[in-house]
């Protein structure tokens, strides 16, 4: 396939007429525009329907295993610099494995870092975007330096560095995303190459033929049977396993009996020295032969950062070999106490190894990343009548672990009473979430991701007023605190796709005076988005700020 590539024109700023310069092993689509100075390195994919024009502002660098999707603009003035990995000049700088994504704009002079996922339809523009950081769709970043590993929302407006400095860190999950987006195009690429190849086109298009003829064999298994056969994983564990390898990442494995499966304690399998995607099937499946009614998992590690960036379980004690439907968000080396998202157990319940659910984990890791402290109380149930809550052992860590330690312990401490967990807004000096995890009549509550909620003063003990079909007594008793602190109510739903990258679309606000017009509200919500994830959505019309967030319903 031919490449739409061209010199600059002479202008009265540049005669250089200074050519791109793509390594052979990049692929850019014929309906892409690459215009001047343009340095693409290897393994680069160029989506159709782009735009790269380093006719003022030259020359561009584009960074290895980096995607440009479609739609994407990328020019700069003839005025203004930045500074590449390599200490020269550039008007635009894109580092390795970075993701442009759908109708985003770079325009130069800009920097975006190694490893960066650019949102749909997002902008950069004389700023620099440091390595690591994920910015989402519709944002806008502008006359400001981003430091590395921040995240910036959906509709962001970022042009002071006073909020550059102020935004939240990635998350382990967001880091994963980016990771598993240069995977997909770098399949993408490949694919590209082979279809402009008759040599490599040729076999696919013979074997697809055979299998009109009934027997069975589907595309994908076509382009798999060449490179890895196994008779135990899925294909979803198949992939993988060769994205973790492309990465550049060591594969382990680990197993553990039924019994020490709630301790967390695992046991690591034979190590695995493998270079090729059979030799860590192979590996995988003799392990599984190995431990075979007991559960098994597969994560990588990152030989450089020393620390796993996936865990997935891939073997159950009833001999089910699970085929993974999505990577994992990577987790810490050591062994977490608690067993939500991150260690993939997928308990059907939401219960973590000890006794905090995956809601309430979701709960502590979203205070963090929002800059709050966290605290716990108990109160047996004579007091709890009057709101008399007492502190557990304050929380000294300031990780998710060390949170969700401390909170078992709390619980451990105090069985047969109410314990509730604390958000603390450290500059307004309020509270900002309260929410009971633990009640005298039994272990923590496992709901479908309800919370409690009180503003400072306020406690969750009051009787339901308004009654509802759909909502349990504490989402009520959240809407009438809302209520009652003046704040406002909205909600937002999402469908499952979409859930995995935070795109949650607005339901409108409710204009509720009493509870039940609220109930009645989010009720139409639920009725109108079934199958969806739905949540509440408390704000601080004042401060300009939300206040909550906690989802009411799940698919």
């Amino acid at each position: 396939m031919a490449v739409s590539s061209t010199a600059a024109p002479p202008t009265p700023w540049s005669s250089s007429l200074a050519e791109p310069k793509i390594h052979e092993t990049s692929f850019v689509h014929s309906f892409s525009n690459i215009i001047g100075d343009v340095r693409i390195g290897a393994n680069v994919i160029v989506a159709p329907g782009t735009s790269i024009r380093a006719d003022e502002g030259t020359p561009f660098y584009i960074g290895e295993k980096t995607n440009i999707q479609d739609g994407v603009v990328i020019h700069g003035l003839e005025q203004g610099r930045v500074i590449g990995d390599d200490g020269k000049e550039y008007s635009v700088w894109v580092g390795n494995n970075a993701s442009l994504t759908h109708m985003a704009l770079i325009h130069g002079p800009a920097y975006v870092g190694d490893n960066c996922f650019i949102g749909f339809r997002s902008t950069v523009f004389n700023a620099r975007v440091g390595a690591g950081c994920i910015v989402m769709m519709h944002a806008l970043i502008q006359d400001v330096e981003i430091p590395p590993g921040k995240y910036v929302p959906s509709g962001a407006i970022i042009t002071s560095q006073q909020q550059a400095d102020r935004l939240p860190e990635v998350q382990d999950q967001d880091e994963e995303f980016a990771h598993h987006v240069v995977g997909i195009n770098q399949a993408l690429r490949a694919g590209y190459r082979c279809a402009a190849d008759s040599k490599c086109i040729a076999p696919i298009r013979d074997e697809l033929a055979k299998s009109y003829t009934g027997n069975g064999v589907t595309v994908l298994e076509l382009e798999r049977s060449s490179e890895v056969a196994s008779n135990r994983l899925g294909a979803e564990t198949v992939d993988q396993v060769r994205y973790l390898l492309e990465q550049g990442y060591k594969i382990g494995t680990e197993h553990v009996d039924q019994r020490r499966f709630r301790t967390g304690c695992w046991t690591s399998c034979q190590p695995l020295e493998a270079r090729s995607v059979n030799e860590a099937l192979s590996a995988l499946e003799s392990c599984l032969a190995d431990h075979s009614g007991e559960y098994v998992r597969l994560f990588g590690i990152d030989p450089k950062g020393k620390r796993r960036v996936l865990e997935t379980i891939i073997q159950r004690p009833d001999g089910v070999v699970k085929a993974a439907t999505s990577f994992k968000a990577p987790v810490s080396a050591g062994t977490s106490s608690y067993n939500g998202n991150g260690n993939g157990n997928g308990n059907s319940n939401g219960a973590g190894i000890g006794t905090i659910n995956a809601e309430t984990v979701e709960q502590i890791r979203q205070l963090l990343a929002g800059g709050y402290k966290i605290g716990t109380e108990h109160v047996d149930e004579r007091r709890f009548r009057t709101g008399s809550w007492a502190s557990c052992k304050p929380i000294e860590g300031s990780s998710t672990n060390d949170v969700v330690a401390a909170l078992e312990e709390c619980i451990g401490n105090h069985q047969g009473e109410y314990v509730r967990l604390i958000g603390i807004d450290p500059k307004a000096k309020r509270r900002v979430l309260e929410s009971i995890v633990q009640r005298p009549n039994g272990p923590v509550a496992v709901s479908s991701g309800q919370k409690s909620y009180a503003s400072a003063g306020n406690t969750t003990s009051a009787t339901a007023t308004a009654t509802s079909n759909r909502l349990n007594t504490e989402v009520v008793d959240q809407l009438r605190q809302l209520l009652a602190s003046g704040y406002k109510i909205s909600a937002e739903h999402v469908d499952q796709r979409r859930f995995r990258t935070g795109s949650w679309t607005s339901c409108g606000q409710i204009e509720a005076r009493s509870e039940r017009d609220a109930i009645a509200a989010l009720e139409g919500y639920l009725s109108e988005y079934p199958g969806e994830y739905v949540r509440l959505i408390g704000i601080d019309s004042k401060a300009k700020r939300r206040v909550l967030e906690t989802i009411i319903q799940r698919p």
